[in-house]
């Protein structure tokens, strides 16, 4: 029989038989891979690992460090887990309501309330699941067929969002009995989804952990974030109140030629948030720092702008300072071993913390400003004093770290973390994921500020995820307030921006398959035109023509 050569990741060559599956090719891979496989690519394009390989060709094998096989990893955890749960539990139901740090937030829906015993059954069923290699099967079914299919099993919003597919046949996906599509491949089987934990927090609600690529593959540790969780829910009773509980009903609002009204709601209930922390901030004459943090494309520039003006309808006079004026000049940096821009050594520390101690002291300094040109910080020509009725707004990556400010009196300070958290649920099994949204966010306006392309913009994106993650999320729990700055309708008015790069990305791009998936997840959106955003919209940061 003729033989194939197959060129790998890692650069080396082998040769197998003609028809060979790429599930048996990655048999002898594995052993050049720290953690399992789960999917490969050929030129660029996600093949199924039944697929038969008939001439040379370069494959490409992903694992959970790999930004598509996180969604996989993830997919098939969450059919593992609905699996599980409705063996465990008769005539139950789950709902994946949104992401948090390190998880998925999920909720079974039953006539019982679930006990930790409970939890045991449904980690030892999911145990069997993946220590039995179960093949989870893919089918293409008509569109037609899915629409009928999910009426029948009382699932509405999923046969409304299959119904505004452009596709004419929908990928679903067989586990044991349990049939349902998520927006992302899966893997060939369950046996490499092996590392989670789940942790109970009661009234039948369950964080599902698993790995990632900044946890190197390993489960991480469960921490609670209160204050996100309280976010997520009050925004999801808002939802119920507003009557938008599906994306459906979205999309309805939308058709109807209601979306106006919608979105005049939503901007003013963020206006209500940011009402609230300024009330906040003078109902207590100790604060006059207020240091703001949050993710790549969380809004911080337009919430700063927002509170700084609300501050001073109240007769507060606000001086802006941006951590970023604080690096260290290049000498300094490169006399240091300082590795990058992210760490907290990369900020003249002592500098800022001196500065903010003068002002308090009601000095008149020169603020400094950075120069990336130069690589160099200078003094500002124009001073700044404070007074009794001034506060400062510090905004930057660590402020919600108190190293950044160690000599500040505690009583001084007021932190808010900002992040787009999003509770729109697709269906009762897929939700708009944050980080999705946000990446949508930088998209457009890395492309419009910054000439950047789609490929550029997500091979740069796991860096940024990944000083979120150790600069960021750490502390969290250290804010005073977590303001939500994602609106329900954002996605439509950003499809009509980002669509047509997605579709830019072509089959050489490594980034292929995941600018695929961004697609395949925006078509059950309808579009918003941005005449209906305001000026001074947070979505201005990103689509541009703001104030």
């Amino acid at each position: 029989m003729k033989e194939i050569t197959i060129t790998f990741n890692n650069g080396t060559t082998k040769s197998f038989k003609e028809n060979t599956s790429v599930e048996v090719i990655s048999e002898y891979y594995q052993q050049f891979m720290k953690n399992p496989i789960l999917g490969a690519r050929l030129n660029n394009e996600i093949i199924t690992m039944n697929s038969l390989v008939k001439k040379d060709c370069k494959i490409d094998f992903i694992d959970i460090c790999d930004a598509y096989g996180y969604r996989m990893y993830q997919g098939a955890l969450k059919f593992i887990f609905e699996v599980a749960v409705k063996e465990v539990f008769k005539k139950a139901e789950v709902r994946f309501l949104h992401s948090v740090p390190k998880g998925i937030m999920t909720e079974i829906e039953h006539n019982t309330n679930i006990v930790k015993d409970d939890l045991t059954k449904i980690k030892e069923k999911m145990a069997e699941i993946i220590s039995n290699n179960l093949k989870i099967e893919k089918y293409n079914v008509l569109k037609k067929d899915a629409i009928n299919f999910y009426r029948k099993i009382n699932m509405p919003e999923k046969a409304f969002n299959i119904h505004n597919t452009n596709n004419k046949v929908v990928d679903f996906y067989k586990l044991k009995n349990i049939y349902n599509y998520y927006y992302t491949e899966m893997p060939f089987s369950t046996k490499n989804i092996n590392k989670f934990d789940l942790i109970y927090l009661g009234k039948n609600r369950i964080v599902l952990v698993y790995p990632s690529a900044r946890t190197s593959g390993l489960v991480p540790e469960y921490v609670h974030y209160d204050n996100i969780i309280d976010n997520f829910s009050e925004n999801q009773k808002w939802l119920e109140i507003m009557e938008v509980e599906y994306l459906p009903e979205l999309n309805s609002i939308i058709s109807c030629n209601k979306i106006k009204e919608l979105i005049k709601s939503n901007e003013l209930r963020f206006n209500d948030q940011i009402s609230k922390v300024a009330k906040e901030i003078v109902g207590d004459n100790k604060i006059k720092i207020v240091l703001i943090s949050g993710p790549s494309s969380s809004g911080k520039t337009t919430t700063n702008n927002r509170l700084s003006s609300y501050l001073n309808s109240m007769g507060y006079k606000t001086i802006p300072i941006s951590v970023d004026d604080y690096y260290k000049d290049k000498e300094e940096f490169e006399r240091e071993n300082v590795k990058n821009r992210e760490v907290l050594e990369s900020i003249d520390t002592n500098m800022l913390n001196e500065d903010l101690n003068d002002l308090l002291n009601g000095k008149e300094i020169h603020l400094p400003s950075y120069d990336f040109l130069s690589d160099k910080k200078t003094r500002r020509i124009e001073s700044v004093k404070m007074d009794e009725k001034t506060i400062l707004l510090v905004e930057g990556l660590h402020c919600l770290n108190d190293e950044l400010t160690k000599d500040i009196d505690n009583d001084c300070k007021y932190k808010i973390y900002l992040s787009p958290f999003i509770p729109l649920e697709i269906d009762r099994h897929n939700y708009v994921s944050t980080v999705d949204l946000r990446l949508l966010r930088r998209i457009i306006r890395d492309n419009r500020t910054r000439a950047t392309t789609v490929s550029e913009t997500i091979e740069m994106w796991q860096t940024v995820r990944e000083g979120e993650e150790k600069y960021i999320f750490p502390y969290i729990h250290q804010a005073n307030k977590v303001i939500n700055t994602s609106y329900v309708f954002e996605v439509g008015v950003l499809k009509v921006y980002v669509e047509p790069l997605l579709y830019s990305v072509g089959l050489d791009s490594p980034y292929y398959e995941e600018a695929r998936r961004l697609i395949n997840f925006l078509q059950g959106f309808y579009s918003i035109s941005s005449e209906y955003i305001s000026k001074d919209s947070i979505l201005r940061e990103f689509i541009g023509e703001g104030e």
